[in-house]
C-alpha cells in the first residue's frame, strides 16, 4: 500500500520560508518520480514542482520557479519542498504525490502565508 505522510506545512508571514517533508512507504521510493501539488481554497489542485527518480531533471511552475526547490533523500525515503519568499497566493494545502498520480497523496500539511 502506497503511503505518502507530509508535514512541516504551518503559519508564516511573505516573504517567509518553510520545509516540508514527505515521508513514503510502501513502495520502492527511489525507483519512482515525485511531485508536490497544492490545492487552495475552492480552487483545483495544481502541480507545483517534480523531480525524476535519481534527482534529476526537476521541473517547477512558473509561478514558483526561483522559490522552491524540490529535493529528495532516496535512503530515506523522504521527498522535501524548500519554500522560500513565500507569498499570500502560496496559501494552501500542499500534497506530495508519487509520480504524478493524484491519488497516491498523503493527507497534505496546510501552508498560510498572512501578515
Amino acid at each position: 500500500e502506497v503511503k505518502l505522510v507530509e508535514s512541516g506545512g504551518g503559519l508564516v508571514q511573505p516573504g517567509g520560508s518553510l520545509r516540508l517533508s514527505c515521508v513514503a512507504s510502501g513502495f520502492a521510493f527511489a525507483n519512482f518520480a515525485m511531485a508536490w501539488a497544492r490545492q487552495s481554497s475552492g480552487k483545483a489542485p495544481e502541480w507545483v514542482a517534480s523531480i525524476n527518480s535519481d534527482g534529476s531533471p526537476t521541473f517547477y511552475q512558473d509561478s514558483v520557479k526561483g522559490r522552491f526547490t524540490i529535493s529528495r533523500d532516496n535512503a530515506k525515503s523522504t521527498l522535501y519542498l524548500q519554500l522560500s519568499d513565500l507569498k499570500t497566493e502560496d496559501t494552501g494545502v500542499y500534497y506530495c504525490t508519487r509520480s504524478l498520480d493524484w491519488s497516491s497523496r498523503g493527507q497534505g500539511t496546510q501552508v498560510n502565508v498572512s501578515s
